[in-house]
This record gives structure tokens, C-alpha cells and sequence, in this order.
């Protein structure tokens, strides 16, 4: 089993976001998307477009430049094309939000699903990095730090669901903007939190089977 000493929540944090692409990467994400709904707000839908089309290129270029991979710069042009296509055929700006709007619940049903079969989401995406063993769903303490991770993540993505639904009828893209900009450093903080707590169990394992057993001594075996 491998094993690393305790990380503090901020260094978690930190690299969890650095994840994501760090600071640089969560502005490149909501670039296309601030652009949209300040244009929308100062001239209207057709102005939003072009703003999201030139902002969504740049973003694209600026991860091309940073060698970011390809994949990923490609997915950001998908997402804002899908989002300004629904946009276009709603013939308003929230519709711009739909397909953001659908997903926590996509998320959630999974996340849910995941726990209810023993293999929590949080589990299969951390383990590796705290060290933890192949064998985490059958150490009681792992299993039950990343169930319980993995249901708060599906009460964020719960919460998420029910604020986009009441402003998406309310029609207020700039507070959909807000919150799905905020997303990404919520889940960050959630990864940190379950990579500090996991990591805190592994090491206490291995402390534990690493003990001398009771009546000997650790230098004489």
C-alpha cells in the first residue's frame, strides 16, 4: 500500500484546482460565458453571440498557447456551440443555460447511483492520489469517508439543480452565469476535503499495521 504523509486543506484545495486547470484555466472556462450575458445585457441577443464566438476562439487559442491539451480546447468550443445553438432556436438568453441546467440532475442520479452500489464516486477518482489500496471498498473507514463525500456531492448537486431551476424560469442569466462559474472551486473545496480525510485514514492504517504486536518488541521480532 502507498502511503503520504498529511496534507492541510488550503495545499488539497490548491491542487485540486490546479486539477481544473488552475485560476488561468477557470477564467479561460468562463470567459465565453461573462461575454454572453455582458453582451446580452448591453445590446442584446445578437451582439451575445458574436461576443461568445470571439471569446470562445480566444479561450480556445489561449489553451492552445498554454499546451493545454487538445481535447480539452476542443470541448470548450463543443460546449459553447451546443449552449448559443439552444440559445439560437430559443430565440432568448437563458437558453443558454439549459443544457447547464439539466446536467446537475444527469450528475446527480450517478453520483447517487454510484453510492448505492458501493462505489463511490469520490473513491474512484481520489484513491489513487491519497494512496490508498485497490481494495478501499472492503476497509470500512475508506468506504464510508468517500460515501459520505459522494452523497454531499449529490446534496451540492441537488442544490445546484433546484437554483437553476427557479432562476432559468425566472429568466436571470447573469445569476446562472454566476453560479455555474462557482461550481468549480465548490467542487475543488469537496475534492480537497475528501483527499485531507482519505489521506489521514490511509496513513492511520498504515500506522496501525505497522505497529509491533502487543508483548513484542520493534527491534527484537
Amino acid at each position: 500500500m502507498q502511503t503520504s504523509e498529511p496534507i492541510g486543506l488550503s495545499t488539497a484545495f490548491r491542487r485540486a484546482l490546479d486539477r481544473s486547470g488552475g485560476p488561468g484555466g477557470v477564467l479561460l472556462t468562463a470567459a465565453p460565458t461573462v461575454a454572453f450575458v455582458t453582451a446580452n445585457a448591453v445590446g442584446g441577443l445578437d451582439w451575445a453571440f458574436v461576443a461568445l464566438g470571439g471569446a470562445a476562439v480566444a479561450a480556445f487559442t489561449v489553451r492552445l498557447v498554454r499546451r493545454e491539451p487538445l481535447r480539452g480546447a476542443a470541448i470548450g468550443l463543443v460546449v459553447a456551440a451546443g449552449c448559443a445553438g439552444v440559445a439560437a432556436w430559443a430565440g432568448e438568453a437563458r437558453g443558454f443555460f439549459l443544457l447547464p441546467t439539466l446536467l446537475p440532475g444527469l450528475l446527480l442520479l450517478g453520483f447517487l447511483a454510484s453510492v448505492l452500489g458501493r462505489r463511490p464516486v469520490t473513491g474512484m477518482v481520489v484513491n489513487r492520489l491519497v494512496g490508498g489500496p485497490a481494495t478501499w471498498r472492503r476497509d470500512r473507514r475508506l468506504l464510508r469517508i468517500y460515501s459520505v463525500t459522494t452523497l454531499v456531492a449529490v446534496l451540492v448537486h441537488a442544490v445546484n439543480l433546484t437554483a437553476r431551476v427557479v432562476l432559468y424560469r425566472a429568466d436571470e442569466p447573469t445569476v446562472l452565469a454566476v453560479i455555474t462559474i462557482g461550481t468549480t472551486p465548490v467542487f475543488a473545496l469537496l475534492s480537497a476535503v475528501t483527499i485531507v480525510t482519505a489521506r489521514r485514514a490511509v496513513t492511520a492504517g498504515a500506522a496501525v499495521a505497522n505497529a509491533p504486536a502487543p508483548g513484542r518488541s520493534a527491534a527484537h521480532p
